[in-house]
């Protein structure tokens, strides 16, 4: 039986810059938590209003890469906890059930595999982790090129006792004949670690619409239909990334056909191809949430109608 439909919530970062909140390069959206956090709730708010049933913690800049090897040891467990209690707020105060995802960034830089440096990697995700977890409802480790990301994110989180989200960044300037991470591991591969790893979900993140639905259907093919893992897309607006681009470097273009209206048509194929968990990326906000929300509410009442 499929699960019910979980609508996420929409890109931060660039939400935040255009409801005019403090932003800027390095610190991204991390800027907002240090002089305006009231900006961070109101784009929580704003994507509770658009019908997201979860919202994520603004804490995907708060690494050394964003803030600053300084600023990150001596504030950066305070900014994270900052983080989640904004969140939890929002969640509390919501009219109806909103649950709070624990946003685990990539700590060496977006969509470079060839980056990723573990060692690097685990002191700060354990300032993340600890900071967060009162606030949490479960783990979103978001944006991984590579399974070795996903692995150490498990194994940190897994002391907390919450459920933990992985969510793959997919391969999408020359897509491979068979979707894969931006690391060459396949789909199927990052299914099974899922599966291995007692994922709750496994999803696919800040990637192109027009890659997603293969990635479903062959994580659903590798799971199986018993699995109790959902699987989940939140795709970005942006033009395809090379694999040399400057890890989180700038505010890339927003393509204009990802309308609201454009976007919930992927979303219907994700849906239609096994995805229970539907939200945004990058330069995607609540009014695409919005539309994703509607087009849910029609399905239910068809299917109770």
């Amino acid at each position: 039986m499929t699960p019910p439909l979980l609508i996420l919530d929409g890109g931060t970062g660039r939400e935040l810059a255009r409801s005019g909140a403090p932003f800027r390069q390095p610190e991204w959206s991390a800027l907002a938590l240090i002089e305006g956090p009231q900006f961070v709730s109101a784009v929580h708010r704003a994507y509770v209003a658009a019908g997201a049933d979860v919202i994520t913690t603004n804490s995907y800049a708060l690494v050394p890469f964003h803030i600053g090897e300084e600023r990150f040891a001596a504030d950066g467990a305070a900014l994270a906890a900052l983080a989640g209690t904004l969140a939890r707020g929002v969640a509390d105060d919501a009219p109806r059930t909103v649950h709070v995802a624990g946003s685990l960034p990539p700590v060496c830089g977006s969509y470079r595999p060839d980056l990723v440096d573990l060692d690097r990697a685990r002191p700060v995700l354990e300032v993340l982790v600890a900071a967060l977890a009162p606030s949490v409802d479960h783990w979103l480790a978001e944006t991984l090129s590579s399974l070795a990301e996903a692995r150490l994110a498990a194994s940190l989180t897994a002391p907390t006792g919450k459920p933990i989200w992985l969510s793959f960044t997919l391969e999408d300037e020359t897509p491979a004949p068979l979707p894969a991470l931006r690391s060459g591991e396949s789909v199927a591969e990052a299914a099974r670690l899922a599966a291995e790893l007692g994922a709750a979900a496994l999803l696919f993140n800040c990637s192109q619409p027009e890659v997603m639905e293969a990635a479903i259907r062959a994580a659903r093919a590798e799971l199986g239909p018993d699995s109790p893992i959902r699987i989940g897309v939140y795709a970005n607006a942006f033009p395809p990334m090379s694999a040399d681009a400057e890890a989180n470097g700038a505010l890339s273009p927003i393509r204009a056909d990802l309308t609201p209206e454009g976007y919930r048509r992927f979303a219907a194929a994700w849906q239609a191809a096994g995805a229970s968990i539907l939200g945004g990326c990058c330069g995607i906000g609540p009014e695409h949430i919005t539309a994703l929300r509607a087009s849910a509410a029609l399905l239910e009442g068809a299917a109770h109608g």
